[in-house]
Order: C-alpha cells, then structure tokens, then sequence
C-alpha cells in the first residue's frame, strides 16, 4: 500500500459498479456449486470495498479541509449515487438469502451476517432514495456550518475546539472568557442549526414512515444492529446510571470543587481537575506519535506490527486547523485493509486520548480484518466497538510517563474521573434523542426545555454561572452525533462498562488483555450479547452490571487519587 496522501483517487464510475454488481449477481444466482457461489460473493464485496474504499477517501479529504470544493463536490456525488444503489444491493442480499448454498455461507461468515443481512431487505428501499438523498446532504452542510464557526480570542483565531483549551486554563478569568466566547459561537450559529436539525428530524422521521414502521425510534434500532435489545432496555439502563453513576459523580464533582476551592462549580470549570492545571503532554504532535509507537510496541507483538503499519503509510490527520472538521474518528479503507484516524490536536490531554482511543478503534479493524474471512466482519455495533477504544485507554495507563513525565498520575486520575463522568451526560443525549421523536410536533424551544430537564435529571451539578443561552437548554447542538449519527451516544456508555470489566480483570490477574484480543478479533461475527460472552464481559443493561461497575469506578478513583 502506498500512503494516504499518495493515495490515488478517483471518482466510481456508478454504471460500472451497477454492471459488475448484476454480473456478481447472476454468478451467484447460477452458480452450480458452493466454491462458485463464493467466488462470485467474493469478487462482489471487491467491487463494493473498492468504491467504498474511494468514497472514503474522499471523505477524509473533505473534512481536512471542508471549503476543498473539489472533495465537496465528490462527497455531494456519493451523496446522490449511493442511495440509487440501493434496489441493485436488495437483488443481491436477497439473492444471498435464498441462495441453496446458504448452510454453507453461514458456516464460513457466521448466522449473525444473515440476521444483519434479513434486516438490510426492508431499509433497502426506492422509496427512500430521494429522502436519503436529502439527508445526506443536509448532513453535509451541518459539517460546513460547524467547521466554519471560528472567533479570535487572545490574539489567535479559534474554533470550538480551540477554545476547549482555553476552557482548561489555571486561570478562572480566562475559563470563563473562553466559555462565553464558545457559547457566543454556538448562539450565532443556533438558528441554522436548529434549521437543519428540524430538517433532518422531518426527513428522519419520513423514512422511517415510507419503510413501514410506526416511528424513527421503531425504525433506528434495527437500522443500527440492535437486535438484542430496544428502547425499553435503553431506558432501564439510563435509569440505572442515574441511580447508581450519577451520585459517585456527584461526589467527583464535590471533591474536585473543594480541590480547585471554588464555592460553586460552573460548567466552565468542569474540565479543569487541578488548580495548578491539567496534565499536558510533552512534546511536539510528531514526538507524541513516536512515543505512541514506542509504546505500542512495548505493549504486544500485535500492536507494535499494527502501529507500524500506521505511520509506514501515514495513516493519521493529527491538528486542528481553520476550516477542519470538527471531532476525532476513526475510519477505514476496506480495500486496503487499512485504518485511518482523524483528529484535532489542541495541545491537551485529549491529543493523547485519540492516541488511544482512536487507535484502539484502528488496532481493532487491523487485527481483524486480518482474521475474518470478508473485511466488513472486522467492525461490529457501536455498542461492541467502543469497548475497543475505551479499552485500549485504560490498558495505556502504565506507558503515560512517555506522554505526561511526572504529571503521569494527574493524567491517569484525570481521565478516570471523567471517564466516570461522562456517563450521565452519555446517557442524557439519549434521552434527549428519545424525546425529540416521541413528540412528532416539538420544535427548537421544546428542544431546548427538554434538554435542560433532562441535564437536571442526570447532572444535577451542571451550571452555567447566567448564561442565557446555555441556561435555556441550548447545550444539546454541541453534539455532532445528534445530527449526524442519530442514536449513537449511548453506545459509548454500554461501552464504558465493558471497558471498565476488562481493565478490572487486567489489575486482577493480568488476564484482561486476552479477552480484549479475543473481542478486538470476533469483529462483527457475532450478535451482541453472544460476543460480549464470548469476551467475557457481563450485559451491561442490567442493573446489577452498572452498580457493580459503580462501586469499581469509585474504589479505583480512590486508589488514583492516593497516589498524587
């Protein structure tokens, strides 16, 4: 493979693709024995990698640089053409459904592709092109919209995530300046925001209508994998967090208030752990890089032949930039059977945290797309794929002195706490979610109000010292996932408690790195619940799970936090 930036693109040519894909097609529909039959499932999934591989690409290409009209052209392309595809893939799954040979696929792939596979028949619909359509490109826009907000603020030009580091300054005065300049930025931005999120909820709730279910929440939970559980089973767990999580947060809250001494903590104090200021990483972006890889190779075999594999071919968008898409990701070109990590360093902690996260989601897809016999089982449901990169940030513990020097157990009982903390704020965006589409006629002032109940129910600490904006609910337009990954949020709260359990196990005995390799190597071959027993890793819906997580989570901030 040649690197990223060597990468050559070019746009799929979509009558092609359709005459391979029918060609693919009548093979399988005519093969005679089952060796032939995969021959020509094999050689679809190629043709199906290769244009996908392409449209990533463009992708990653864009959101460097979202005024790049040359990648903002392809990605409107993707948007339109990818949708038309949709009648000539339901020929082939069902073709792949009714095939004689399908005893013997699912030996090869697993019963859990055809479950997936019944499920892609009633979204794979015409009727849905134009809407999809639609919404693709207003999913675009909000990038756009997003990426282009910027202020000056202390002599330089920021973006949101430029002003999150000013949000963790020693200096109250300058927190709270930073702070009003990031809500400022979300407040002008708020009407064409709440447009196009008012636009996408229309679409969103269409779609599910054309397709034949009684609302979006009926229709979202299949369309993301979610076999195993429903919104019923979201809800007792949120419940469970607020009983159990939400008061250990509370605590956490207390004692870092009491540790910055200051009388009321404010949101824009949240982020801060130390009066004297949070751990910083030593080093350039590139020396950070380095000293990633050295501690990858140092942790297994698996991971320094996997990281390797990442700088070779410079496979990282590390720093934030003017007109950069906002957020981290992790993505991959199938073809090539190759991770890519997307990030905007801004010289705190969480440049380290996408070293780890981010490039737990990357060793995961490398691992096993290396092991499953088609690319698309290397990755599973959000759910499961958390697990990887949360995972990988607590196995990464012992190797902070390469990223922090002395500042090591700062860093370590930093993260732990707001890995902690986050939880409740994971499970409100659900929530929040929920609301908004059981309640068909709620606009952006029912929005907001639902925000602001649902952040009392479970932050019952939050304040924002008096701003109007943020006091009336407008926090919940900061998250990307709500425009664009609808429903994904909570998944990283199933995750945490998986994470939790393996690095519990790891502090144990030392065993928690071969059910992580085990569960990085499964994929997407299994349902949910199988693979989360096959790793050994407890449902996390159940109560019991999350107060038992709860009780870990407070015992080993106290271990962290005795060590400073």
């Amino acid at each position: 493979m040649k690197t990223f930036q060597e990468l050559a693109y070019r746009r799929p040519s979509l009558p092609a693709l359709l005459r391979e894909t029918n060609a693919c097609l009548k093979a399988l529909k005519e093969a005679g024995t089952f060796e032939a039959a995969d021959a020509a499932l094999l050689r679809w999934h190629e043709c199906i990698y290769a244009a996908g591989t392409m449209y990533v690409t463009a992708q990653i290409r864009r959101d460097m640089n979202t005024r790049d009209t040359f990648y903002e052209r392809e990605m409107k392309f993707y948007n339109t053409a990818l949708p038309l595809l949709a009648p000539v893939l339901k020929k082939s799954v069902t073709a792949l459904l009714n095939s004689p040979y399908r005893p013997r696929f699912e030996e090869k792939y697993g019963a859990h592709l055809f479950r997936t596979a019944q499920t892609q028949i009633g979204l794979l619909n015409a009727k849905v092109i134009l809407p999809t359509i639609r919404e693709n490109n207003l999913t675009t826009a909000y990038s756009r919209t997003a990426a282009g907000c910027s202020v000056e603020f202390m002599g330089e030009k920021c973006n949101f995530y430029g002003l999150l580091r000013h949000m963790q300054s020693p200096d109250r005065t300058e927190r709270k300046a930073a702070f009003l300049a990031w809500a400022g930025l979300y407040e002008s931005a708020a009407p064409a925001l709440e447009e196009q999120y008012g636009k996408l909820v229309k679409l969103r709730r269409g779609i599910a209508k054309k397709l034949g279910y009684g609302s979006y929440i009926d229709y979202i939970y299949p369309s993301r994998g979610r076999f195993d559980y429903n919104a019923a089973d979201a809800a007792a767990f949120r419940e469970a967090v607020r009983q159990y999580i939400t008061p250990l947060c509370q605590k956490l809250r207390a004692a870092q208030a009491e540790r910055l001494g200051v009388d009321k903590l404010h949101w824009y104090d949240e982020s801060l752990t130390f009066p004297q200021g949070n751990p910083l990483p030593v080093g350039t972006p590139e020396e950070l890089v380095e000293s990633a890889r050295a501690m990858y190779a140092d942790l297994s075999p698996e991971t320094k032949e996997y990281f390797a594999f990442m700088t070779e071919h410079r496979l990282f968008d590390l720093v934030t930039r003017e007109n950069k898409h906002l957020g981290g990701y992790c993505t991959s070109l199938l073809s090539e059977k190759a991770p890519f990590i997307f990030s905007n360093f801004n010289g705190t902690s969480a440049d380290v945290d996408v070293l780890t996260h981010e490039a737990g989601h990357a060793f995961q897809f490398y691992y096993a797309s290396r092991r499953q016999p088609l690319a698309e089982l290397a990755g599973s449901t959000s759910e499961i794929n958390e697990i990887h990169s949360m995972t990988m940030e607590l196995f990464a513990y012992p190797y902070m002195e390469r990223f922090f020097g002395e500042n090591a157990d700062r860093y370590r009982y930093s993260h732990f706490c707001d890995a902690v903390a986050t939880i409740p704020y994971l499970v409100a965006v659900d929530e929040f979610q929920h609301r908004v589409f059981e309640h068909p006629a709620s606009g952006p002032a029912d929005w907001r109000r639902f925000w602001r109940e649902i952040e009392g129910k479970y932050l019952p600490w939050r304040d924002y010292d008096g701003n109007a904006f943020l006091e009336s609910g407008g926090f919940w337009m900061q998250k990307q996932h709500v425009f664009l990954y609808p429903f994904y949020y909570i998944d990283y709260a199933l995750a945490q408690l998986g994470a939790f359990h393996l690095y519990q196990k790891q502090l144990k005995d030392g065993t928690g790195w071969q059910d992580y390799l085990t569960l990085c190597g499964m994929g997407g071959r299994y349902g949910y619940f199988e693979t989360l027993q096959r790793a050994g890793i407890p449902n996390p819906l159940r109560p019991e799970t999350v107060q038992s997580a709860a009780a870990f989570a407070e015992r080993h901030a106290a271990a962290l936090e005795s060590v400073l």
